[in-house]
C-alpha cells in the first residue's frame, strides 16, 4: 500500500485496476476509487457548501470518472485527473444555479502579448485560524461568500494541501494565475471573517 502526501491511499497496481475498470470490471473500479472518495467528497463539500450537494456532486463526478476512464492517459496522475473532474462538476453545478462568478485575474495585455499577475503568496491561511470547531464552522461559512474562482484554489491549497503545480494541473491554469487567485481569495476570506466578527461584537454590545 502506498500513502499519498494528502492522506489518500493508492494501491500499488493502480494502473492494472484502471485497465480492468475500462474493460467493465465494476469491482476493480470500486477498489480503484475507494481511497479517493472521502477526499473527493471533502473537496465538493467545501466548494458547494452543504452535505446534500456535496454528496450529489461526488456521485456525479465518480460516474463521470468511470465513463471517461478510457480517456485517461496512463502517464498522468490519476488523482489529479479525478479531482479535476470533481472540481469541474462542482463548478458546472454552481453555474447552473446561476451563482455569481467573478473573474478577477484576467490577463493583462502588453506589447509582447498577455501577462498573468504573479502575486506573492502571503496573507491569511485558513489553517492558521482554525483552532476550534466553532472557528471551523465560521471559516466554512465565510468560504461560501468568497467568489467561486478564488474559493476553489483556496480550498485546494490551504485546506487540502495541494501544491501549486498540482492545482495548475487540476484546474488547467498557469501557476502564476493560481498564486494570484490564492492571494486574492485569502484576502477575501480575511475581510469576510473580520466583518462577521465586527458584526458579532456590535450585536453583543447592543444586547448589553
Amino acid at each position: 500500500m502506498v500513502y499519498l502526501s494528502k492522506g489518500v491511499k493508492r494501491v500499488e497496481n493502480e494502473k492494472d485496476l484502471i485497465i480492468q475498470s475500462i474493460s467493465g470490471d465494476i469491482h476493480s473500479f470500486e477498489v480503484l476509487i475507494k481511497g479517493y472518495q472521502k477526499m473527493a467528497y471533502n473537496v465538493a463539500y467545501r466548494i458547494m457548501g452543504n452535505e446534500e450537494d456535496a454528496k450529489d456532486m461526488t456521485q456525479e463526478a465518480l460516474i463521470k470518472v468511470y465513463k471517461n476512464l478510457s480517456k485517461f492517459r496512463m502517464d498522468s496522475s490519476f488523482s489529479t485527473w479525478l479531482y479535476r473532474i470533481v472540481m469541474n462538476t462542482c463548478k458546472d453545478e454552481l453555474r447552473k444555479k446561476k451563482l455569481k462568478v467573478v473573474s478577477i485575474d484576467q490577463p493583462i495585455e502588453t506589447g509582447e502579448g498577455q501577462m498573468h499577475m504573479d502575486i506573492e503568496d502571503t496573507g491569511l491561511k485558513p489553517d492558521e485560524v482554525v483552532e476550534s470547531r466553532e472557528t471551523q464552522v465560521e471559516v466554512h461559512e465565510a468560504l461560501q461568500e468568497v467568489s467561486e474562482t478564488n474559493r476553489v484554489v483556496v480550498v485546494l491549497r490551504d485546506i487540502k494541501g495541494f501544491s501549486y503545480a498540482e492545482i495548475s494541473e487540476i484546474i488547467e491554469v498557469p501557476v502564476g494565475t493560481i498564486k494570484s487567485r490564492i492571494n486574492r481569495g485569502r484576502q477575501e476570506l480575511k475581510n469576510i471573517l473580520m466583518n462577521k466578527r465586527k458584526q458579532s461584537i456590535s450585536l453583543v454590545r447592543k444586547e448589553v
